[in-house]
């Protein structure tokens, strides 16, 4: 049997700064597999790979007609992964309604769509039970980019960030911040063909006053975790929620809500950290269902 041919797929942005990027090709080569670190915006003939394993095109919110064309062509030229399927349905958090509905623990979000108030919007989510301050974001996207922390006294403030995005047809959403992120962190946790592999903590991000970053993702304090009963529990919920088959990869992001409780933040199926540096053997489980799914599949 020939070796299998991978395309781990960045954006020229991105390639220098995705620490999975080496242990990931490492753990490939490692695994029998040949290997080719590609940009999504450069040219390149698709139709060599066996598989196109996008990993860290993190600009795709920017460019997102344009990514998704992209996605499209290869996919009809070899195996996307994640597919255009759940490329497309995961990258718009609208996707948290239908968690939701799944009875899914998931943070309160209220979306505003262009078109609406975004004052109005706000003062809906002001007048629920328990919230104070709150976040305000694109529905589609990553690094954190756009996501601001406001308080009850900057009402203003949000509803012109939020209409700033508006504006340009971008759809907005709103959720409470949730203060016990202050101490105890966010969960990341990892699942690799619907199994899960591994958990970091994600130290609190947002400040007031400051902000949306203008780099390419907002700066991140990660530390491994060990996940407890209650939050394997939620994410086993979400991964059994996804409207299609198990996801070669899934990462799903928690917060404690204010009774201590693990909720959905969000789900990461494009383009996620995977953080092999912190997971002990991680890359080489990783790269296993990888060259697994190139040749069964």
């Amino acid at each position: 049997m020939s070796k299998p041919t991978i395309a781990l797929v960045t954006a020229t942005a991105a390639r220098d700064l995705d620490e999975d990027l080496p242990p990931l090709e490492s753990a490939l080569r490692n695994a029998g597999a040949e290997v080719v670190i590609a940009e999504w915006d450069r040219p390149h003939d698709w139709s060599r790979f066996d598989i196109a394993l996008l990993r860290s095109t993190w600009d795709y919110p920017q460019r997102l007609a344009e990514f998704f064309d992209w996605a499209g062509d290869v996919s009809a030229q070899t195996k996307l992964l994640n597919p255009l399927q759940v490329v497309k349905w995961s990258s718009d958090k609208h996707y948290l309604n239908d968690l939701v509905r799944a009875d899914v623990p998931t943070v309160l979000t209220k979306f505003i769509e262009p078109g609406e108030s975004a004052p109005s919007r706000i003062a809906e989510l002001l007048g629920e039970p328990d919230v104070h301050e709150f976040v305000v974001k694109p529905a589609i996207g990553a690094g954190s980019r756009d996501a601001q922390r406001f308080g009850p006294e900057e009402k203003g403030d949000a509803a012109e960030h939020a209409q700033r995005m508006l504006s340009e047809k971008r759809s907005v959403m709103l959720q409470p911040y949730l203060s016990r992120v202050d101490a105890y962190g966010e969960t990341a946790l990892i699942y690799f063909e619907g199994k899960f592999s591994h958990a970091i903590r994600k130290g609190p991000l947002l400040k007031r006053k400051e902000g949306p970053t203008a780099e390419l993702f907002a700066k991140e304090t990660i530390t491994s975790r060990v996940p407890d009963a209650a939050e394997l529990r939620v994410g086993a919920r979400a991964m059994q929620a996804m409207p299609f088959e198990t996801p070669l990869y899934a990462r799903v992001d928690l917060i404690r809500d204010e009774k201590g409780e693990p909720v959905v933040l969000e789900l990461e199926m494009v383009e996620p950290s995977l953080f092999f540096p912190f997971a002990g053997g991680s890359a080489e489980r990783f790269a296993g269902a990888v060259v697994r799914w190139a040749g069964a599949r």
